[in-house]
């Protein structure tokens, strides 16, 4: 026996590791993420460095597919003034808390821009060794590197052959696919998503009635104690009313019998004496 025993019901391998997907959610999903990458606000809000990036999407000429040398892609990098996202890749290198750091993954990191590339002449041997940078083939995009954690907006450098080929493996919401057979991206349900532009318009702020007074309801109703409180005892039972009403004139005759009582005893002790 090992120190500490085995485990009880140990894992099986036979175990259903993965739930499967519909194909057409996929795409979807893969479609929506490569729509992301083009929108700043989503790329910035994810914490890259993008400000100096005159564009988003970046997109750079087909001769960068043939470079062969890490200097070559950091001087790339520089000139397209995106290597402050690699060196934030850097920066950021730390060791995991927890037993992590004891089974392959010791460090963590964020990441880095993602290069989409049509044809591979070399670019995958001159970015691999940069810290937080992915490389991918068009034809093979992948969610989880198109939003790592779930969280849309990736940045992402493509290479001009590469962008040329996004119609030909997602098409249009007219044209089939030339990869995904039968594939057309999907129609969206309204032409303008700018909900707060359309509020706005004046063809709907002329027919929308005026806002009224501004009425804020309390978010809870306090509970009172009716045994404390007399107006609450009072709704939950009017009688009671009734009840301390008599009680208190009940008390208020019984105090006036004894003063008369203390009165007539002291007036009799004031005779005795005076004799």
């Amino acid at each position: 026996m090992t120190r500490g025993g085995r485990m009880f019901a140990p894992n099986k391998v036979w175990r259903k590791w993965h739930v499967r997907t519909n194909s057409n959610q996929k795409r979807y999903a893969t479609a929506s993420a490569v729509a992301a990458t083009g929108v700043p606000a989503l790329v910035s809000g994810r914490g890259h460095r993008i400000s100096e990036i005159e564009e988003v999407p970046l997109v750079v000429s087909a001769e960068v597919e043939s470079l062969n040398k890490t200097k070559e892609a950091i001087a790339l990098l520089k000139a397209v003034k995106a290597f402050d996202d690699v060196a934030k890749v850097s920066s950021s290198r730390s060791i995991r808390a927890g037993r992590g750091k004891m089974r392959n993954r010791r460090h963590r990191q964020r990441r880095g821009p993602l290069v989409v590339y049509a044809q591979d002449s070399g670019i995958t041997h001159a970015f691999r060794n940069l810290p937080g940078v992915e490389l991918v083939n068009v034809t093979r995009l992948n969610l989880l590197q198109l939003a790592p954690g779930g969280h849309l907006g990736r940045f992402v450098i493509w290479t001009q052959p590469a962008f040329e080929a996004l119609n030909a493996v997602f098409g249009s919401q007219t044209e089939a696919s030339e990869q995904k057979k039968g594939y057309t991206l999907p129609i969206p349900v309204i032409s303008n998503p700018d909900v707060t532009r359309l509020i706005a318009s004046s063809e709907i702020q002329a027919v929308v009635r005026p806002a009224g007074a501004p009425f804020t309801k309390r978010p809870f109703v306090q509970k009172k104690n009716p045994l404390r409180n007399s107006q609450v005892l009072v709704r939950l039972n009017p009688y009671a009313q009734v009840l301390r009403r008599a009680e208190i004139l009940g008390q208020n005759k019984r105090t006036t019998k004894k003063s008369h009582k203390k009165s007539a005893s002291k007036k009799f002790l004031d005779i005795l004496k005076a004799d």
